[in-house]
């Protein structure tokens, strides 16, 4: 090789070694980018894992509840169906099996509790409904679950029982007889819904049969659980509210009130008259609410200032999510800016475009029993596995306060006047105390077309028990809801 090749060899040599140095250095700068990125792309799945884990598990009744997910249909066929009982252990709803191993749902109280625990074939109604996750999981152990899906047994799912007392609830069914409508009773300082019943009803034994005749017909309502779902003008009822309202805006003077009823209260074009054209002369506050005085409470109605109006129907839970675990429909009232005198004299007496659920007006009457505070109504107070042993235990719990204590015995004062002296006198003289409200609303334009409402607690000095009561198309509450609320109270009191 001679001096030009060698040369020629060495450069080439240098070039080489040039270039392996340039391919080190590039791998060292790229690396850290390259690596970076690896991380967050790692940490990124890393948290959609972790995310999803979480989802399924804190949202993993909804998950199978959902009707698209075909695990329930799964679950079926591993597990039976749980029951259904009353606070008492008295069963509501059950699965059967007959020796062919065919699955029958049984309802032992047929249409007694129709709405409250519902069905669960062709869709899912109630407690069914609510409770659907327990009702198909099984918590026994996989110990268990093993031997049975040895021997070819399906595990007990989960069972629910609930806070609804059987005797109280026929007392309210009985009670309401013929009368489209809704009784609802619950406990004011725990919460715990004692009854439920809305009629028209049905069978829930027999869903599949009637279910067709149901969905066909555009006008049927049976399905609608009034006691939650309902809607009606509260009528005077609403009373409680604007009296509320009316001592907010004058702690100081509410009690020297005066006005003088001549049966009518006009306003620009508008005429507000007392029900069955009642001339009730000078009355005071109690008076005005113990005897029910439109005349007076649109009075009052127009004095009210609407921002603070609407601040404390905001408070009360109007136009506003409910604190349940069931179906049920938004109370709505309307207070703004545009609303005129007029308006509100129709909203003072729980006329106008007011709605609200018997369950809501249940839940505001309960506050004013317990001083104040609401508690979260519930309706499944423990869920157990097939060897009645604790899965999950619901407790009391407190949503807030919706008015002060010494608001709250002012109101109290008033319902007990409306008992002992006003529209409420058929549950006066009785063992046990009471306080409530009268309502009779009007739907129509025919004045003498009106629900009947009452909503009440008792004893007074330490309320055990709320009952409210709506009976579409019925009169007078007076006349009518308030002897359905005292069959109820009578039921809990054991006369």
């Amino acid at each position: 090789m001679n001096k030009v090749e060698k040369r020629d060899c060495k450069i080439d040599n240098k070039k080489k070694n040039h270039t392996k140095k340039n391919t080190k250095s590039g791998k060292r700068n790229q690396s850290p980018e390259i690596m970076g990125v690896m991380y967050f792309f790692v940490t990124l799945f890393l948290v959609m894992i972790c995310y999803i884990g979480y989802f399924v598990y804190s949202d993993r009744e909804k998950l199978i509840n959902n009707s698209y997910n075909p695990r329930q249909a799964i679950i079926a066929e591993q597990n039976i169906r749980g029951t259904i009982f009353s606070r008492d252990m008295d069963i509501l709803a059950e699965t059967k099996t007959s020796k062919s191993g065919k699955e029958k749902r049984i309802y032992p109280y047929n249409e007694l509790f129709s709405h409250a625990i519902g069905f669960s074939s062709n869709g899912r109604l109630g407690v069914e409904a609510s409770a659907n996750y327990y009702l198909i999981t099984s918590d026994i152990t996989v110990d268990e679950k093993v031997k049975n899906e040895l021997s070819g047994v399906k595990n007990p799912a989960d069972n629910v029982i609930t806070t609804l007392d059987v005797d109280i609830q026929q007392a309210a069914y009985d009670a309401l007889g013929a009368y489209k409508g809704a009784i609802i009773a619950m406990e004011p300082d725990t919460g715990k819904i004692l009854a439920m019943v809305s009629k028209p009803d049905f069978d829930p034994n027999e869903i599949s049969t009637i279910w067709e005749d149901i969905i066909n017909d555009k006008t049927s309502t049976v399905l609608l659980n009034r006691a939650t779902q309902g809607l009606y003008p509260p009528g005077s009822t609403f009373k409680i509210i604007t009296a509320l309202e009316f001592m907010r805006e004058n702690p100081d003077t509410f009690q020297n009130y005066q006005y003088t009823c001549n049966g009518k209260f006009k306003l620009e074009d508008s005429t507000i008259q007392c029900y069955h054209g009642s001339v009730h002369g000078s009355v005071d506050l109690t008076q005005s609410f113990a005897k029910s005085c439109n005349s007076s409470f649109a009075n009052i109605g127009t004095s009210l200032h609407y921002g603070d109006f609407e601040k404390t129907l905001s408070q009360l839970l109007f136009n506003q999510a409910l604190p349940v675990d069931f179906a049920y429909k938004k109370s709505s009232i309307g207070v703004t800016a545009d609303t005129t005198n007029v308006d509100m004299m129709q909203m003072a007496i729980g006329q106008g475009a007011t709605q609200m659920s018997p369950l809501h007006l249940a839940m505001i009457t309960s506050s004013v029993a317990n001083d104040g505070i609401l508690m979260k109504p519930y309706i499944i107070d423990e869920i157990t596995n097939g060897k009645n042993i604790n899965v999950k235990k619901n407790t009391t719990e407190k949503y807030g306060t919706l008015m002060s204590a010494e608001e709250a015995a002012e109101l109290k004062t008033l319902m007990e006047a409306v008992i002992e002296s006003g529209t409420g006198t058929k549950l006066s003289g009785l063992s046990y105390t009471a306080a409530g409200k009268t309502g009779s609303a009007e739907y129509n334009a025919v004045k003498e077309d009106s629900h009947a409402w009452f909503t009440g607690f008792a004893p007074v000095k330490n309320p055990k028990i709320v009952v409210t009561v709506i009976l579409e198309g019925a009169g007078s509450g007076g006349d009518y809801a308030v002897p359905i609320a005292k069959r109820v109270f009578d039921a809990y009191f054991k006369e």
